[in-house]
């Protein structure tokens, strides 16, 4: 395999290290070779040997490099979009009121399921274009506004062949215990019933890395979600979990009982949930973008979180209904603004614990021998990266050793 040298930049290796802030090294080399990384670290120390060996040089000019960003937390594939409830919202209609009327999830399901194959993936693409362009290397992408087989199958594979026609790796999520279909109103135990004989269906497809639910009193309770996680364990999945949104309904204490990869918006989290996700090893999956766009004032426990050093990831939650946006460099922003993070803390939740969320451990930080995926952008710090709204400083992505 050919090797590459990328040289004259400012590495935030993101690896956890108490001396150097964002583990930046300036003036590093990194060494690719074929699709990983070979050697990270300081211009002044790197091997001969890779020299010797180097095929192609690429002069970065002082540029900051960070490992490819990670949006953790998706519903990208959907048709329709849900403006009018922008505007009921506005005049002062709950985003749980308008559920309950036959609004929300509901309409966006509507919308998909009319939808042809080539329509969702056409509608989809530009969404996912827009996160590869700020230099989102992984994305996660749920299913849930399918709410039968034969929908959430679709949305399952619309979200494979985006993966497999962009430079970038798609992570599918079944999230059929999302809402209520309308042909099983008043039968919620039904519905379940039937989330989990579609489980192992959409396994043997291939479709599925991970599972997910709405736990909340809008959607499913404690017991219902246990059932769709006990199914899960048994075929191998990993679950995650939309938990204490809107209310603490317990469900990550439930979710850290089944060893969640992940438990989503918390804003409602107390501190024995918070420990739980800590024993678990769960990331607390922070979404800026529908707390601002819900005008929500409960924020998420961030102090809480901190005091069980619980992981903090950061993503969009691109949805048509509650975070209708493709950039996860805002979100950066806004988890700084408005959920006080450090901005050290919002990078690593887009990149070492983002990928912690996902159950992946060959990325998210820089480091020999994990996937040669990085982003060189046009600017000297870190700090740059959350700082500015509506900035996009990204010069040219690496996805698996290729520059894009």
């Amino acid at each position: 395999m050919s090797l590459e040298l990328w040289t004259g930049c400012r590495a935030a290796t993101m690896q956890p290290d108490a001396q150097r802030a964002y583990g930046l090294i300036d003036d590093a080399a990194i060494a690719v070779e074929g699709d990983k990384l070979a050697w990270v670290g300081p211009r002044v120390d790197l091997p001969q040997a890779l020299v010797d060996r180097c095929v192609e040089r690429h002069d970065c000019g002082g540029a900051l490099v960070t490992p490819g960003l990670i949006d953790c937390h998706t519903h990208l594939v959907y048709s329709g979009d849900r403006a009018h409830e922008f505007e009921l919202r506005l005049a002062g209609a709950s985003y749980e009121d308008i559920a309950r009327t036959g609004g929300g999830i509901a309409s966006t399901v509507r919308a998909t399921r009319a939808a042809s194959d080539a329509l969702l993936l056409a509608q989809s693409l530009p969404r996912l274009q827009a996160l590869m362009d700020e230099g989102v290397t992984t994305v996660e992408i749920k299913s849930g506004y399918g709410l039968s087989l034969e929908h959430e199958a679709r949305m399952l594979r619309v979200a494979r062949a985006l993966g497999a026609q962009e430079r970038v790796d798609v992570r599918t999520t079944f999230l059929g215990a999302h809402a209520l279909p309308p042909e099983f109103t008043g039968r919620a135990d039904d519905y379940v019933d039937e989330v989990v004989r579609m489980l192992p269906i959409l396994r043997r497809e291939g479709l599925v890395d991970a599972v997910d639910a709405f736990c909340e009193r809008i959607a499913f309770s404690t017991a219902q979600v246990e059932r769709v996680f006990r199914a899960a364990r048994e075929l191998g999945l990993p679950v995650k979990l939309h938990a204490e949104q809107l209310s603490d309904s317990g469900g990550s204490k439930l979710a850290a009982r089944y060893g969640a990869l992940s438990c989503d918006h918390l804003e409602w989290l107390d501190e024995e949930g918070a420990a739980a996700m800590a024993r678990a090893g769960s990331v607390a999956v922070l979404l800026p973008g529908a707390f601002y766009f819900l005008r929500e004032t409960r924020m998420p426990p961030v102090d809480l979180l901190r005091k069980h050093d619980v992981p903090v990831a950061i993503a969009t939650d691109c949805n048509p209904g509650s975070s209708p946006c493709t950039s996860l460099l805002l979100m950066l922003n806004m988890a700084c603004t408005l959920f006080r993070l450090t901005p050290q803390e919002a990078l690593a939740g887009v990149t070492r614990n983002a990928a912690l969320a996902l159950g992946l451990k060959d990325r998210g930080v820089l480091a020999a021998g994990l996937r040669a995926d990085f982003v060189v952008w046009d600017v000297a710090e870190p700090v740059q990266l959350p700082y500015a709204m509506g900035f996009n400083p990204r010069r040219q992505t690496v996805f698996e050793g290729q520059a894009a």
